[in-house]
């Protein structure tokens, strides 16, 4: 990168875009001071507060997971140990694990630590580099709604588009060293970033064009002193010129297809009454389902829930479990497990691992496929041995797209992808005639693909019929329900207690009885027509969210599909986005009213 200018504003919500490699990281460290810039220079308000979460970092250990949090709540703010829970039951942490050490924890979940330290600082600018990595769909949910509400500004790196459309405004990609900063959605970037980049190609076309005439007459009348004037100035011309840059290997229109599947029997997978347990640790019992023929399915829950665990029984990994799993007649299985890149063979080349398995037609387009994930240029030609976990499990995502099998099992396929190449995979499922199942937190990699969903929780495993935004309706739908059962348990609770308190003071003077029945009364009669109040401010900004919702969603369609919009829609969409911001941001202070009434 060099020369990059441009300001963030309060309140800014930021996609940082670019391919692996381009510097997005890199300027999120500069930017919270972790590296110093080698010319120019960064300027932030002397009391700005930064929250920033790396890919990778030291954990602290000798602490529990409450004393970790606890360092950093505001403990003069008689609402911050409401707001700790709250924040650690979100990113999907149950009251149980409070007390528990911190290193009893893995990886993922103590990213969650840290992420949840930096929301409870309340910093004024977030710096998020791959947020969702860790998470499951539940909590990228509640992560979305929170800084939808947040009233910060927000730099986020993420190859998830679903959760960065959701929350970003403005899009900044970084490509050739050089920014280019859109006011607008990531979305919306991607159609005008496509405009951009067949307008530098026909501009780095005409211009090699031009150098090539221009060179060609140079040498052609270099040595005639009658042209000598002319190829002087020629010359001059091209040592002045500013030579143009663009990047020629756009994936962007690739289309890859899985070859046909075999056909296998009417149901591959048959689960009846499956139990596995770790020692003690019942991780699922009573599961019970048929896959059929054709269907992709998914499997989403909390991780460590059960969802590879299942995955490996199915691939007979594992098999001390009870009940019955079986596999249908003729069922060809490829799996991509998520340790899959240490299968390859590290003496082959990156070419050669595909060569070998790539057959008619498909092998004169290697080098484009390859480029679509990322293995572009002289990084075909890299020993396996020599690639990163990252660069391995791509190559070995590749392979798995070449070869014949009517069963394919993915789990979490899409972790060390970016978006072009989830874009190239997911058109592949889509295509795909044989049976999927996959195991992912990727809503937007999801949505199109599968058919039905089961939901991993609590000891068991729940068929939901219909795609992924349907299974997480259903969600919504049942945390309302169980909020005003809830409630309506604390006024049944309330009045019985009231009841039998009365009774157990009969033996006092009973107009003193009866005075004090009245006062419980007006004053339960009071509480609950404020609760009702409350309920009826959550359902009102409900509503209107969902109103906005609908509203952002017809007005994206009409961008989609209308060429050269005018200024006017772009802006309403901006206005819808912003008031859809702030009404969550309502909705989280009354319902938090809500629950302080409760």
């Amino acid at each position: 990168m060099a020369g990059i200018t441009f300001l963030v504003n309060r309140r800014d919500r930021i996609a940082l875009v670019g391919k692996n490699g381009a510097g997005k990281t890199t300027l999120l460290r500069l930017i919270a001071g972790e590296e110093t810039p080698t010319s120019g220079h960064i300027s932030r308000d002397t009391d700005l507060r930064i929250g920033y979460l790396p890919q990778q970092m030291i954990h602290n250990e000798g602490t529990t997971l409450r004393e970790e949090v606890d360092q950093v709540r505001d403990k003069d703010d008689p609402k911050s140990v409401g707001q700790m829970e709250r924040v650690l039951i979100g990113l999907g942490f149950e009251r149980t694990d409070f007390d528990r050490p911190c290193n009893e924890f893995s990886g993922g979940w103590r990213m969650r630590i840290e992420l949840a330290k930096i929301l409870l600082q309340q910093p004024d600018l977030l710096l998020l580099d791959e947020p969702t990595n860790h998470l499951d769909i539940e909590s990228i949910q509640w992560l979305e709604e929170w800084l939808q509400g947040a009233p910060c500004a927000a730099i986020i790196v993420s190859h998830d588009r679903a959760f960065i459309d959701n929350v970003t405004t403005r899009t900044i990609e970084i490509s050739l060293g050089r920014i280019y900063d859109y006011n607008v959605p990531y979305s919306q970037f991607v159609t005008l970033r496509q405009e951009r980049h067949e307008q530098q190609v026909r501009a780095y076309e005409n211009q090699q064009k031009m150098i090539k005439d221009t060179e060609e007459f140079i040498e052609r009348f270099r040595y005639k002193a009658t042209k000598s004037v002319q190829v002087q100035s020629r010359i001059k011309q091209l040592n002045k010129l500013e030579r143009l840059e663009v990047d020629l290997e756009d994936n962007s229109r690739l289309r890859m297809k899985f070859p046909p599947a075999p056909r296998s029997g009417d149901f591959p997978v048959i689960a009846d009454d499956v139990k596995k347990a770790f020692g003690n640790h019942v991780v699922f019992d009573h599961v019970t389902f048929t896959i059929r023929r054709g269907e992709k399915v998914a499997f989403v829950g909390k991780n460590g829930e059960g969802k590879t665990t299942l995955v490996r029984c199915i691939m007979n990994e594992l098999t001390d479990y009870t009940g019955t799993l079986k596999i249908g007649h003729n069922v060809k299985i490829g799996y991509f497990a998520q340790n899959q890149a240490s299968l390859l063979d590290g003496e082959l080349t990156v070419f050669d691992t595909i060569d070998r398995v790539a057959t008619g037609d498909i092998r004169t387009r290697i080098k484009d496929i390859l480029g679509a994930f990322m293995f572009g240029g002289e990084a075909i030609d890299k020993r396996v041995k020599v690639l990163s976990g990252g660069e391995r499990s791509r190559l070995a995502m590749i392979r798995l797209l070449l070869e014949p099998v009517n069963l394919l099992i993915l789990d979490e396929p899409t972790n060390h992808l970016d978006m072009r190449s989830k874009d190239v995979l997911k058109e592949a499922l889509q295509a795909f005639d044989g049976t999927v199942i996959l195991v992912s937190h990727d809503r937007d990699f999801l949505d199109g693909i599968v058919s039905k969903v089961y939901e991993f929780g609590g000891g068991k495993v729940r068929e939901h019929l219909g795609g992924i935004y349907d299974w997480l309706q259903y969600k919504r739908a049942a945390r309302i329900t169980d909020a005003d059962k809830a409630i309506d348990l604390a006024l049944h609770a309330a009045s019985r207690n009231s009841g039998s308190s009365s009774s157990s003071g009969s033996s006092r003077d009973s107009r003193d009885s009866g005075n004090s029945g009245a006062a419980d009364y007006a004053a339960q009669k009071a509480k609950a027509a404020e609760l009702r109040k409350a309920q009826k401010a959550v359902a009102q900004a409900e509503e209107d969210i969902s109103r906005l919702e609908q509203e952002i969603l017809d007005i994206e369609q009409v961008l989609a599909e209308v060429a050269g919009q005018s200024p006017e829609n772009f802006e309403k969409y901006n206005r819808l986005k912003r008031d859809l911001e702030h009404r969550m941001y309502e909705w989280e202070l009354l319902s938090e009213q809500l629950a302080e009434i409760e």
